[in-house]
């Protein structure tokens, strides 16, 4: 990073910073952290450029704006262990903080399940929604550097959409994202994550998140 970019103590000022070592980029103008400056322009630039045509063409669109696109991706990490220890729950959050970089929504049950001695109203889970420049970086992120750290990666599930061409990823542990550090992990968990795009069939949703990067099995 270049002098001058960093915050107090010396610190970058983006905690987002497991993509500067995976993957080349420029360094980021002053007041821009790289994520923003690299990651966000990279996926705009291709979806603009060379997704909307490619879209446009195999679906017969008319209009670019008539082309599926991505309108938000919803992170959510349930913690039925936080009944018996909530410090495990509150360590989920701020992980869940680290790699979105956004303050999480904290999830309460909605009723009472006395088998599980779950009383409505505690707190249960984690939930993090990203839209515009975060939502950009973090699927760049999550298909160009996350996914691929999974042990014996052969591609996701081309299954798990829900009808209307948006689509639910469950992922088993959060150590995939090099953001969080193995060494400060209080448990490993996992968390599912919802891509919600403006498709209207499964077909063009598929089509948008493959010419985005996402690595679909055969």
């Amino acid at each position: 990073m270049a002098k001058g970019e960093k915050g107090k103590g010396g610190k970058p000022t983006d905690r987002k910073g497991g993509g500067k070592k995976v993957v080349a980029a420029p360094q980021p103008v002053a007041g821009e952290s790289l994520s923003e400056s690299h990651f966000v322009a990279r996926l705009r630039d291709t979806y603009r450029e060379q997704v909307v045509p490619s879209l446009m063409k195999e679906f017969g669109f008319k209009n670019p704006m008539e082309t599926p696109r991505l309108e938000r991706i919803v992170l959510n990490v349930g913690m039925g262990e936080a009944i018996q220890n909530v410090k495990l729950l509150e360590s989920a959050a701020t992980e869940l903080g680290i790699i979105t970089g956004q303050k999480p929504v904290i999830t309460k049950a909605k009723k009472a399940i006395a088998g599980f001695k779950l009383r409505q109203g505690m707190p249960i889970g984690a939930k993090v929604t990203l839209r515009s420049r975060r939502m950009y970086e973090f699927f760049d992120r999550l298909v160009s550097i996350a996914l691929p750290r999974i042990r014996d990666f052969r591609g996701v599930s081309p299954k798990a959409f829900d009808g209307r061409g948006n689509y639910t990823l469950g992922l088993k542990e959060q150590l995939i994202f090099p953001e969080i550090e193995y060494d400060s992990v209080a448990s490993i968990h996992g968390m599912d994550i919802t891509i919600v795009t403006s498709a209207r069939t499964n077909d063009e949703g598929k089509a948008l998140l493959k010419h985005l990067g996402m690595p679909f099995r055969a």
